[in-house]
Formats: C-alpha cells, sequence, structure tokens
C-alpha cells in the first residue's frame, strides 16, 4: 500500500483520482452502482411495458416484489459481511465480490434470453446480495488508504460518484428498456460494465485485516444485534449512523414519489421525469464534492446542522413551489424545455437541486466521523449495522408513502412537507443528544461569515500525544478561530469570566475547555484547573492557552505569565506557539469603540493563524514564548 502523503491544505481532493490508492477503488465502486442501476430500471422497464412474459401475474406484484427482492440481502447479510470485511483482507474480497457480480450478470443474461421472469427475480436478489458484501468493505477501506485529511475528500468523491452512476444507471437502464427486443444488448452491456469492475478492483491495494482472529458467528439475528449494540458504544457514532439512515429515507421518499410528482403534479411528459431527477442526483453529486472545500480538509461536523437546515428550508418551499406551479400550469403536457421556460418549473428544479446538495453536507461528514472515531478492528461491522439501518430506513420510507399519500390522502407536495418538518423534529434531536454538532456549526459559520481565515505552519503541531498551544490574545473568538482551523481537537484554557459568557459558553463546556483564574480570585478554581490541565496532558490530549491572561486593550501583546512554566514542569510535553493576525478592531475586540459595540466594524476581514516549530519542554520559558508568538505576529494585529 502507498504511504499517506503528509498534511497540505491545499491538496485537491480530485488528485486523489490520479493515485494508485483510490482510482481503481473509485471506479470499482462506480462501476458496480452503474450495472446496479442498469439492470434493474432496464428489468421493471421490460416488466411495466411487457417486455417479458409474466403470464397471468400482476405486473404490479412484480414491481413491488422486485424492489423488496433488492433490499432484502441488506438484513439479511450484512452482519456476515460486517465480520468478512473486519477479518480478512478487504481488496481479495472486493475482486470475489466483482467476480461474483460477472457469475451474476451472466444468469441475468440467459434469464433475458429465455424469458424467465422469476430467475430475474432471484437475479435481483443475488444483486442485492452482492451489494450488500460489498458496501461495509467499500467504506472500511478508505481510512487505510486514505489520510486522515482526506477523509471527507475520499468520502465526497464516492458519493459523488454513487449518485453519478445511479442517473447514468437509471436514464441508460429506461432507455435500454425501452428498446424493441433489448435483451440482447441489455445483458452485453450488464457482463461488460461487470468485466470493467473487476479489473478495476485488481489494481487496489492490499488493505490488511484488523481483526484477523475474529469468530465468525453466522447466525444472523444474533450477529445483527450484536453490530447495533457494538455501534451504540459511542454515542456520536449510533447517532450519526441514525442520521444517515434518516437521509437515505428522505432521499428515497423523494426518488421514488418523482414520476409521479411529475405527471400528476407538474403535468408533465415522461422526458420531464429524467430532468427533474437529474436536478436531485447532481445537487447530492455537486454538493458532495463542496464538501472537502467547505470542510477544511478534515471532518467538519459543523456542516451536518448546515446540511440538515438546508433540508427543512427548500424541502418546504418545495411545496409552495409546486402550488405555484400549478397556478400557472396549462392543460399541456409539459416537456423539459417548456418546464425550464417557466420560473415556478426553474424554482421546482432548483429546490430539488438544494435538497441533494443540502443533503450531502449532511451526510458526507457523518460517513467520515464513524470512519474516524471507529475502532478500525470494529471498523466495518459498525458500518454493515448502518447499512442495516439504512435499508430499515429504506423500508420505512415506503411505509411513510402508503400511509400519507394512501390512507391520509395526502397530495405529493404535502407528503415532501410533513418529510421537510419532521427533518427539523429529527435534527433537533440528533443534536441535543451530541452537543458538538451544534457548537461546531456555530464555530464553522463564525470562520466562514464574519472572517476569512487562512493558517499557516499548522503542519508544527503534533497529529498526536499530549502538547500545548499558546498564543497571543486578541479576542473574544481566538479560541474559536483556532479550534476551527486546528484539526486535532483541542482543550482550551481560559479566562473563567470569558468562559462563562452566554453562547460562548455552550461552546467551551461542549469543548471540554477548562476555566481558570488566578490563585488570588480563587484558589479553589486555581487548583482544580492545573488538575485538569496535568490529567488531560498526561492522557495525550491536546491544550491551549493565553498565557497574557486577558485581552488586549491596545493591540499590542502583554507579557506571557509564568504559569505556563509551572504546567510544563509537571506535565512536559512540547510547546507550539501560535500567532493570531487580523483580530484587532473586529467586531469582537475590544479596539474602539469597544467589544460587541460595533457590529460593522471589518466585517469579513482577513485573519491569519500562523504556527511556529514546538519548543522543547525544558527550553519553555514565558518570556522565550512571548518573543517566538511576538515574531509570528509580526508588526500588526
Amino acid at each position: 500500500m502507498e504511504q499517506h502523503p503528509p498534511q497540505n491544505s491545499e491538496r485537491s481532493q480530485f488528485a486523489l483520482l490520479k493515485s494508485r490508492r483510490f482510482l481503481p477503488f473509485f471506479l470499482t465502486q462506480f462501476s458496480g452502482a452503474l450495472n446496479d442501476n442498469l439492470f434493474k430500471n432496464a428489468l421493471l422497464v421490460l416488466l411495466v411495458s411487457g417486455g417479458l412474459a409474466v403470464g397471468h401475474v400482476d405486473t404490479n406484484t412484480l414491481v413491488n416484489l422486485a424492489a423488496g427482492l433488492f433490499i432484502l440481502p441488506f438484513f439479511l447479510f450484512s452482519a456476515l459481511a460486517g465480520q468478512f470485511a473486519d477479518k480478512y483482507e478487504k481488496s481479495a474480497i472486493i475482486r470475489k465480490v466483482k467476480l461474483a457480480e460477472i457469475v451474476i450478470m451472466l444468469v441475468a443474461c440467459a434469464a433475458l434470453w429465455w424469458q424467465l421472469p422469476w430467475l430475474l427475480l432471484a437475479v435481483l436478489f443475488a444483486m442485492g446480495a452482492q451489494s450488500a458484501f460489498f458496501g461495509p468493505v467499500k467504506y472500511a477501506i478508505i481510512p487505510q488508504h486514505l489520510d486522515e485529511t482526506e477523509l471527507v475528500g475520499g468520502n465526497a468523491q464516492v458519493e459523488s460518484g454513487t449518485f453519478i452512476a445511479i442517473l447514468l444507471g437509471t436514464i441508460g437502464g429506461s432507455m435500454l428498456g425501452g428498446l424493441t427486443d433489448p435483451r440482447a444488448l441489455i445483458g452485453g452491456t450488464v457482463i461488460g460494465v461487470a468485466l470493467l469492475g473487476w479489473l478495476c478492483s485488481r489494481a487496489i491495494p492490499r488493505a490488511e485485516s484488523k481483526a484477523a482472529r475474529l469468530k465468525i458467528d453466522w447466525n444472523v439475528a444474533r450477529e445483527s444485534w450484536a453490530l447495533m449494540k457494538m455501534a451504540s458504544e459511542r454515542k456520536d457514532v449510533l447517532l450519526s449512523i441514525l442520521g444517515i439512515s434518516w437521509f437515505w429515507l428522505i432521499g428515497a421518499s423523494y426518488l421514488t414519489q418523482i414520476p409521479n410528482f411529475v405527471v400528476s403534479v407538474l403535468h408533465g411528459e415522461s422526458q420531464l421525469i429524467a430532468l427533474v431527477l437529474s436536478a436531485f442526483i447532481v445537487g447530492v453529486a455537486g454538493g458532495s464534492l463542496l464538501c472537502e472545500r467547505l470542510s477544511g480538509h478534515k471532518v467538519e461536523l459543523g456542516l451536518v446542522p448546515f446540511g440538515s437546515l438546508g433540508l427543512s428550508i427548500f424541502g418546504i418551499d418545495l411545496f409552495f413551489a409546486a402550488q405555484a406551479y400549478q397556478f400557472v400550469a396549462t392543460e399541456e403536457l409539459a416537456g423539459p424545455l417548456s418546464f425550464v421556460l417557466r420560473a415556478e418549473g426553474v424554482r421546482v428544479l432548483m429546490d430539488l437541486a438544494l435538497i441533494g446538495m443540502f443533503g450531502s453536507f449532511y451526510i458526507v461528514p457523518l460517513y467520515a466521523l464513524i470512519q474516524l472515531r471507529t475502532a478500525p478492528q470494529k471498523r466495518a461491522r459498525v458500518i454493515a449495522s448502518n447499512n442495516i439501518m439504512n435499508a430499515l430506513f429504506m423500508v420505512l420510507a415506503s411505509v411513510f408513502g402508503i400511509l400519507f399519500l394512501g390512507l391520509a390522502g395526502f397530495s405529493i407536495p404535502e407528503f415532501y412537507l410533513v418529510i421537510a418538518v419532521m427533518n427539523i423534529a429529527v435534527a433537533a434531536f440528533i443534536y441535543a443528544q451530541v452537543p458538538e454538532f451544534a457548537a461546531r456549526f456555530l464555530v464553522w459559520l463564525l470562520t466562514h461569515t464574519l472572517y476569512r481565515v487562512r493558517h499557516a505552519g499548522l503542519e508544527h503541531i503534533p497529529e498526536k500525544g499530549g502538547a500545548l498551544i499558546v498564543s497571543n490574545h486578541v479576542s473574544y473568538v481566538d479560541a474559536l478561530l483556532i479550534g476551527g482551523e486546528v484539526r486535532r481537537p483541542i482543550r482550551f484554557i481560559m479566562y473563567k469570566p470569558i468562559f462563562d459568557i452566554p453562547v460562548l459558553n455552550f461552546i467551551f463546556r461542549v469543548g471540554g475547555a477548562i476555566p481558570i483564574c488566578s490563585r488570588s480570585e480563587d484558589e479553589q478554581v486555581y487548583n482544580a484547573a492545573m488538575d485538569s490541565i496535568a490529567e488531560s496532558l498526561a492522557r495525550g490530549d491536546l491544550l491551549a492557552i493565553f498565557p497574557e491572561g486577558q485581552l488586549t486593550r491596545d493591540g499590542e501583546m502583554s507579557e506571557f505569565k509564568a504559569g505556563i512554566e509551572r504546567i510544563v514542569q509537571r506535565t512536559p510535553v512540547p510547546v507550539v506557539p501560535i500567532a493570531l493576525r487580523g483580530l484587532w478592531g473586529s467586531f469582537f475586540s475590544h479596539c474602539r469603540p469597544g467589544a460587541f459595540k460595533n457590529p460593522l466594524r471589518r466585517f469579513r476581514s482577513r485573519v491569519t493563524v500562523v504556527a511556529g516549530a514546538p519548543i522543547e519542554p525544558e527550553k519553555v520559558s514565558a518570556a522565550r514564548l512571548y518573543d517566538v508568538v511576538l515574531a509570528l505576529r509580526g508588526a500588526a494585529q
């Protein structure tokens, strides 16, 4: 396996497509998603159009049976798939899965040629099984081949590629199924795509087993329950799984109803279905690729609330957009061109595209979080539990459709409105359970609205182990800006009156900040803080402190207090100097007329976070640290 590249915040996610660590895997998973949707949609068109002889069997029954047979294997085989992916070398598993796909497609070709609908349904079940075995290894192999700084970009491209493959497969399969006697062409296409996927899989680098001694439990029900218990060991991971599954419920609700939505609500021709479907999927693909830029090459949980907010806003607007379109619709059926020539039609497409885009902001960081915060020896099994939950929620989407559209008599726009409102409740529950999401959102919002933040030298910060950051103190949001730029979680040591500021206090508490004051102010708080600092550094945490002890009142640095020396003497760790530039004069600084008194002052100003080389503990002194930070800061704040 290639070595991970050094951290580089300017490295483009598309550079991964030039690397053997990623490109063969990306092409393999892309071809698999393409083939699934090619065959599935071609078969559905053949069944509905009468292109296959099915005797006296009801077509609707066959269509619903086909959908159920494809999703059933995720319940039956995900538990086994997760165990295999943890126990065995992953690239070998992928190659075997792709070989199985070739065999399945050969059987599909024979079933098409001799018009055996029941064998074709069995093929759909086998395809679902193959996808169920591929799912855990697909997401478990990514963090073994990619650096932590590449996780968001890698997951984003996988998500984007998957949805583009779904779109191409849906359109291509529908077109193939609509041809006159397309059996040979369908069979040849799916076999060719399967062969291409297998050839790509042969170039995937090895990803060694992380749990070679794992004993396989063949009891699916027992192991599935064990996987859910394993996923619940970390609350943030479990709620991330629930969040991802909820998105798949939303996505399934939109995609399933789009054909009827176009025909019955938008009064459109069948060709318009492809355009509306494309808007949603292109939104997902484009949003996935934007995730890396918005997250700053790290797993940015602040994007998750941002994504869920957009899902609800544009989901609600879709209801009003559909009503507005119906108000101006003519009796003639709308084609793609006439639809986009109406402002109301463009609004519908934009809403669907933005729902897809914000959905990507929602799930890409959640996938990366699961990969990052799950122990490597359990990662594939936890991902398998995610696949089980996803399948369950997709079934639940069908149940919701029956309840609201069938029994309750809602229109499709009203159903979309209900889903958007329910998303608000689900989001509120998740963020109440894991406040870290909301706290990171506030930090992300600050660093992407009020300021234009740049950084330099952050590679000096150790990737692991106890270390201490020292910085000049310019404004009330210094800790948020540093925490937003540094990839490692930081516990800040901060002056207790600042720690107690409303709103900021919520963020500081969630981030595990340690409030401190001088011994003369409150000896009990001081002693408790020093003990917490020592324990945290000894545990290998990254801490940060502002040794000036207070915010600057004139834009100049004050001397560093000797407390920094006592901290390092008690727990010797390297100290990384950081300087903040560009914050003096901002809304949160004490520059005239004072903090919080001029909201428009230096709005969107450029701020830079600059780190210097670590200083060994035996060379640490308050005076030396002052000189280094002053030099890093430069002449102007």
